[in-house]
C-alpha cells in the first residue's frame, strides 16, 4: 500500500445473537442505542438479531389497504397493527421471522442512506446466496426477491444521522396470515416485473411474502441462517474484527424462546 494511502478508520462492531423479543422493547433499545451512537461518536456498529411474536407493522411506503386480513381475523389471530417510522411497506413479523436491527452513525462512516441499504442488501443476498437460494431485486424497491415471493424486506430509519431498523427475513413462519399481506400496492407490480432484465429469478404474479422454506422445499433452521448472516453483513460493512454476544442489557428475551447456541 503506497505511503499516502490512508488506512481505513477503524470501528467497534457487536452482533448480539437474541431469541424472541417484544416488539416495544427492541424500538425502545434501538432509541437508546442510536442515542449513544450520536453522542460517541466513535463509529460503532451495533446489529441486534431476534425474532418477534405476531404483529404487522407498516412503514411510510406502506397503507391498510395492503392488508387483507379482516378486523375480525386480525383480531382472532391475536394480531395488532402498529405504525413505524421506518421505510418499507407492510410487513407481519412472526416466530420464523430473523429480524436484523443495525444501529450506527451514517456520517462517521462516510455511507449516504443509499449506500448504507445498499451494503445491507448486498450482505443479505450473498447470506442467502450461500445458502442455496438465488434472488433478485425490484427496480427501485429494497428487498430480495426469490421465485415464491419476497424473501428478506428492508425498512430503514434514519434520525439525526444514525441508522436504525433494519432487515426481516422469511425463514419458516407461518404463512397463513403473511400471504394475506402485499409486499408492494399490487397496481405498481406488475409494471415493477416487466422491467426486470431477462435472465432474472422471476417473482411470482402477485405482490407476496414467502419464506426460504417454501422457496427451497428443505428444512430451513434459524441457527444456519444465522450463521450466514453475520460474516456476509460483517464482510458487506467492513466490520473487521467483530464480536458476538449472546443477549443485550437493554433487551430481555421473552420467556418460551427457543433456546439459542452459543456464539463461540
Amino acid at each position: 500500500m503506497p505511503r499516502s494511502a490512508k488506512l481505513p478508520p477503524q470501528f467497534a462492531s457487536h452482533f448480539h445473537l437474541l431469541g424472541q423479543v417484544d416488539f416495544e422493547d427492541c424500538l425502545t433499545a434501538q432509541k437508546r442505542l442510536a442515542y449513544d451512537a450520536a453522542t460517541r461518536g466513535d463509529g460503532r456498529f451495533t446489529a441486534l438479531l431476534c425474532e418477534h411474536p405476531g404483529l404487522i407493522t407498516i412503514g411510510r411506503r406502506g397503507s391498510r389497504d395492503q392488508l387483507h386480513l379482516s378486523g375480525a381475523e386480525l383480531a382472532e389471530r391475536e394480531l395488532a397493527v402498529r405504525y413505524v417510522a421506518r421505510g418499507g411497506g407492510c410487513l407481519l413479523h412472526a416466530p420464523g421471522q430473523l429480524a436484523i436491527y443495525i444501529i450506527t452513525q451514517l456520517e462517521w462512516h462516510r455511507w449516504s442512506v443509499g449506500e448504507f441499504v445498499r451494503r445491507f442488501q448486498s450482505g443479505l443476498s450473498a447470506a442467502l446466496q450461500e445458502l442455496g437460494v438465488t434472488t433478485t431485486i425490484l427496480p427501485g424497491h429494497f428487498g430480495l426477491w426469490g421465485r415464491t415471493g419476497l424473501l428478506a424486506a428492508l425498512g430503514i430509519a434514519v434520525r439525526f444521522g444514525v441508522a436504525s431498523q433494519g432487515a426481516f427475513i422469511n425463514v419458516n413462519p407461518d404463512m397463513r396470515s403473511i400471504q394475506r399481506i402485499e409486499t408492494v400496492p399490487a397496481r405498481e407490480f406488475s409494471g415493477l416485473v416487466a422491467s426486470l432484465p431477462a435472465g432474472n429469478t422471476l417473482p411470482p404474479q402477485r405482490p407476496i411474502h414467502s419464506s426460504l422454506l417454501s422457496e427451497t422445499t428443505q428444512p430451513v433452521k434459524m441457527t444456519s441462517v444465522r450463521a450466514a448472516v453475520v460474516p456476509h453483513l460483517a464482510a458487506a460493512f467492513g466490520c473487521a474484527d467483530y464480536h458476538m454476544h449472546t443477549g443485550h442489557p437493554l433487551l430481555p428475551e421473552l420467556s418460551g424462546s427457543t433456546p439459542r447456541e452459543s456464539a463461540a
